[in-house]
């Protein structure tokens, strides 16, 4: 959503004095920017919303196979948080016991010293930049071939992944014909798309969509 259409999810929320939950899976990945990324949240917090927060470190400190994160819970009555607190912990508790320690040491060095703070923000917004880098190419490349279909969704998307709209059966073309691999509901990782292979992966598209039309 846009800075003006957050704002009018916070009078909805706020009007029905609702829990706000956030999955922040990609801060400072989605768009380079740390601050930017987080914008939501914080628009909630300063409206005294309550909020719980799941963020997630996996990709954007290339951390995908230790799964670290953390769950944070932003209330403004000690009781009620303390409460809460206890229940995390309990259900934290019994569904992973306890958990290995290396990738949180390694979070908390890189995010502790500034030094390493610092170069790993410039690596991100290296990574994210040549994701919409792709998502702009992957676009001009379909539109450029007249693939039919509207494909503004690729560029205002963000993050490692893309609904790109396409059916279960055009998937199938996909990797059959083509051996490109999405998910049955067309979602496609980005990160695997460069500058070698985005002219492939556009015509790929537009054979796939003409040879298995979507049914109206």
């Amino acid at each position: 959503p846009t800075k003006e259409q957050w704002g009018q999810i916070l009078e909805v929320v706020k009007a029905k004095k609702m829990i706000a939950f956030f999955d922040c899976a990609y801060q400072g990945f989605a768009t380079g920017d740390l601050d930017g990324d987080a914008y939501a949240v914080r628009l909630f917090a300063r409206q005294n919303i309550p909020i719980l927060l799941t963020q997630s470190f996996a990709k954007n400190m290339g951390l995908y196979g230790e799964r670290i994160g953390a769950c944070h819970v932003i209330g403004h009555n000690v009781d009620n948080t303390n409460a809460i607190r206890s229940q995390l912990e309990m259900l934290l508790r019994t569904m992973t016991g306890p958990c290995p320690l290396h990738g949180s040491r390694i979070v908390g060095r890189v995010l502790s010293d500034p030094t390493l703070k610092a170069e790993w923000i410039e690596q991100l917004k290296g990574a994210s930049g040549r994701i919409l880098e792709m998502r702009k190419r992957l676009r001009e490349e379909l539109e450029k071939l007249g693939t039919a279909g509207n494909w503004s969704h690729i560029t205002t998307q963000i993050g490692m992944f893309s609904y790109t709209g396409l059916t279960t059966e055009q998937v199938k073309v996909m990797a059959e014909d083509f051996h490109i691999y999405f998910t049955k509901d067309g979602r496609i990782s980005v990160a695997g798309v460069n500058s070698g292979n985005v002219e492939y992966i556009a015509q790929a598209i537009k054979a796939s969509i003409e040879k298995a039309p979507a049914k109206e």
